[in-house]
């Protein structure tokens, strides 16, 4: 028997009776993080990092949670469990599995990019890795962050000059707060859009320090925001919502933006390649890191991925899950249409 096995409601460890991420609803869950596609409401228990829990908490309302530190140890039924950071988003954790001297990890969705805000990605050594893939094609090479930022704040400053608000989308839960964390605030004022000031207000509350931010709200006179940034959720994109910024720039800040024609398919008017998962180098670096021989690629690129796996050396399978990568940022979350 497996130490981990895949089942149809999610990574299964037999041992422990328990799920890792599950996408069906099950009786004990371990949570790598809290975005919708790895966090999902209905199970009996959760377990996740101590600073994941808040925004956990928030998104999916009254559950029994119990936290843990980054490498703390848990006990499950004789099997080992302890969290380590993943630099995905704050309190995003990859899940290392130990049991009669097997030694599996679970990435869930991460970087290896320092970006000030989470916290930073730790290697893992394991003899099996799952991974994931949303970026897994060598043409995906991302700039270092502070040319990205040096790249946003100047299209700000441009479009201040020319009497324009900038609207920039990023994911409402870690891709906003990693942008506002690294604003020029010299240039102006950031204004947010509901669903991204809610969570802001939910990590603030942890003691996490954020930059300065200001709530869209109907009270503020529209000329207010010229010269100033706006962030907000890739669902408010081309909503009326965004009408209450004219004259304006749009932004969007995403790894698809390295596809030609993927800024004019927003409809944005720049496109900044900025991503909380990791690139192809950081893929292959990461996993050398870990030492591990067997290697189960899930959600992205996943079989062009397995294949150059097997001719690197490594023994690699695909794993069928429905998690969604940076695809979920441009599905519309309740919170985020509740907010427009």
């Amino acid at each position: 028997m497996a130490l981990l096995e895949f089942r149809k409601e999610g990574i299964y460890c037999p041992a422990a009776d328990i799920y890792i991420d599950p996408w069906r609803r099950v009786k004990r869950a371990l949570i790598t993080h809290g975005h919708a596609d790895h966090s999902r409401w209905g199970h009996q228990y959760y377990l996740s990092t101590t600073s994941a829990m808040p925004v956990i908490k928030y998104r999916l309302g009254d559950i029994r949670i119990e936290t843990v530190a980054y490498g703390e140890k848990k006990y499950i039924n004789g099997v080992q469990f302890s969290f380590h950071p993943a630099g995905h988003i704050l309190g995003s954790a990859q899940i290392r599995v130990e049991h009669k001297g097997e030694v599996w990890v679970v990435s869930g969705d991460y970087k290896i990019e320092e970006d000030g805000f989470a916290e930073a990605y730790e290697a893992v050594k394991c003899h099996s890795f799952i991974t994931e893939c949303t970026f897994g094609l060598p043409i995906y090479k991302w700039k270092p962050q502070q040319e990205v930022f040096q790249a946003i704040n100047q299209w700000w400053q441009q479009n201040k000059s020319e009497g324009k608000v900038s609207v920039l989308s990023g994911y409402s839960l870690g891709k906003a707060q990693r942008i506002i964390q690294n604003l020029d605030t010299s240039i102006g004022k950031i204004y947010t859009h509901g669903a991204v000031e809610n969570v802001n207000e939910v990590i603030r509350q942890q003691g996490v320090r954020l930059q300065e931010t200001t709530r869209v709200t109907a009270a503020i006179h529209k000329k207010d925001f010229i010269g100033h940034i706006v962030i907000c959720p890739p669902s408010a994109m081309g909503s009326p919502w965004i009408k209450k910024f004219k004259p304006v720039s749009l932004g969007v800040a995403s790894g698809w933006m390295m596809l030609r024609g993927a800024r004019r398919r927003r409809a944005a008017d720049r496109g900044f390649v900025l991503s909380d998962h990791v690139d192809w180098p950081g893929l292959n670096q990461a996993i050398k890191a870990t030492e591990a021989e067997r290697i189960f690629v899930t959600h992205g690129y996943t079989d062009i991925f397995k294949r150059w796996l097997i001719e690197e050396g490594y023994e690699a399978e695909v794993v069928e899950t429905e998690y969604e990568g940076e695809l979920s940022e441009i599905t519309d979350s309740k919170e985020e249409k509740a907010e427009e």
